[in-house]
């Protein structure tokens, strides 16, 4: 049997494409073999529905470039089973109830989910954990293959701004701007002038129908105990200070207007923190104290402070930063450090909010870790990571150019116009 029909004879179900292009309405097949995995239309449609949803786009042709990303993937997934990798399930759960979330926001709630891919809630969530279950195993294989560039371990005194005199200073600019809705300016207009959120602040504050889970939990409280027309008193989240308006209800999602302003600071602050730091900083080269013991002390940061002061990627618990992990005003203080020097005080940001509020440190540099090999055992907590050195992309290339002269790939002739980024893939097409 000639492999054009091999594919062919592969049907599974009949499934209504939603294409714009007549040579895609066809039954249901696999058009596309890489080893022992294969790849159905349904699958490449599936994700471009899911793409449309989210409001994403694709220069490319988007079912050329899908496949060809679907075929990278199969090729790291084999790989992944050979090394015996493991799935993380906190991550799959975490980024399957994230996607979830997000297409609920997008599409305005469970019944136009379902309506929009055709399926309900519980199997469209089977379907997307197995995705992210092979996720995991493919982005962990691409960490085993890439080489892992120099990385920083650090540790930091932190001093804040007068939180407090800045907090009072927003509140009385919010609770002004709230009597004026009140007294029947529109909350639109002042939102459109006044927040300090750029996306919702030209659309006169309006987040969008939108699940309540993927708001800070203060503004989602604040926001369901309203009822629609009403002005909340004053919300503090990790974004800054908030009004909110709600102005409709559906089970736990919700849209309303916001206003967001965020405390400002002056030089005066910097400077007062500033002079703080620079003794500190001079006590410890003079040995008069330990860079941990002053952490204890002086540091107004409760996540390093108890550890004496070094620094944790809250995304991964890794100690060690690369480069491109680190705050650009961190990066630029250190850069030019050996070990166990200390910078000048810098202003900075830390880990809070979307953004991240203005706080000043000095940093130490405590070790800096050479470029090496990546092993699962000694870089697992960065496995998750997705691959951005330049190095890496250009290990993980020659992998997977290698890995197509090697394994038995058919590729149906549907896509043979497809402009494909790696040449390999046109050898890999089915003779019609």
């Amino acid at each position: 049997m000639k492999v054009k029909h091999i594919l062919s004879a592969l049907v599974m179900v009949c499934f209504g494409l939603q294409a714009p292009a007549q040579k895609y309405q066809v039954v249901d097949k696999t058009v596309a073999v890489v080893g022992g995995e294969m790849i159905p239309i349904s699958e490449i449609e599936s994700e471009i529905q899911m793409r449309r949803a989210q409001g994403m786009s694709s220069d490319r042709n988007m079912r050329c470039e899908l496949l060809e990303s679907m075929l990278e993937s199969k090729l790291l997934l084999m790989q992944a089973r050979v090394d015996s990798l493991t799935v993380n399930l906190d991550m799959v759960e975490g980024e399957l109830t994230q996607q979830i979330d997000r297409v609920r926001t997008q599409l305005g709630g469970d019944d136009e989910v379902e309506k929009y891919f055709g399926k309900p809630i519980y199997k469209l969530r089977n379907e997307w954990r197995k995705q992210f279950e092979d996720m995991s195993l493919t982005q962990q294989e691409q960490s085993q293959i890439a080489s892992k560039p120099e990385k920083y371990q650090l540790s930091q005194i932190c001093i804040y701004p007068d939180r407090e005199a800045a907090k009072l200073a927003v509140k009385e600019k919010l609770l002004s701007l709230r009597e004026r809705i009140i007294n029947g300016e529109k909350f639109s207009t002042l939102a459109r002038i006044y927040s300090e959120d750029p996306g919702s602040a030209r659309k006169g504050g309006e987040l969008g129908m939108a699940s309540k889970t993927i708001f800070w939990p203060a503004f989602s409280d604040a926001a369901m105990a309203l009822k629609p027309g009403m002005i909340s008193q004053i919300v503090e989240t990790p974004d800054g200070f908030h009004i909110i308006e709600v102005l409709e209800k559906k089970g736990d999602m919700f849209n309303a207007r916001h206003i967001l302003i965020k405390p400002q600071y002056t030089q005066e602050d910097q400077d007062k923190a500033f002079k703080t730091l620079d003794s500190l900083k001079t006590e410890i080269n003079n040995k008069a104290v330990t860079f941990q013991l002053a952490a204890a002390f002086y540091s107004q940061d409760p996540a390093t402070r108890t550890n004496g002061g070094q620094m944790c990627d809250p995304n991964t618990g890794s100690s060690y930063f690369e480069k491109d992990q680190l705050k650009p005003a961190d990066y630029l203080a250190i850069k030019a450090l050996k070990v166990g020097e200390i910078s000048d005080p810098v202003s900075s940001l830390d880990n809070e909010g979307r953004s991240g509020n203005t706080v000043y440190k000095i940093i130490r540099v405590d070790k800096i870790l050479p470029a090496h090999p990546a092993t699962f055992e000694n870089d697992f907590s960065e496995l998750q990571a997705m691959v951005k050195n330049r190095k890496q992309h250009e290990a993980i290339g020659k992998f997977i150019d290698k890995k197509i002269s090697e394994t038995y790939i058919v590729i149906d002739p549907l896509f043979a116009d497809c402009d494909f980024s790696r040449p390999g893939w046109k050898e890999k097409i089915a003779k019609e």
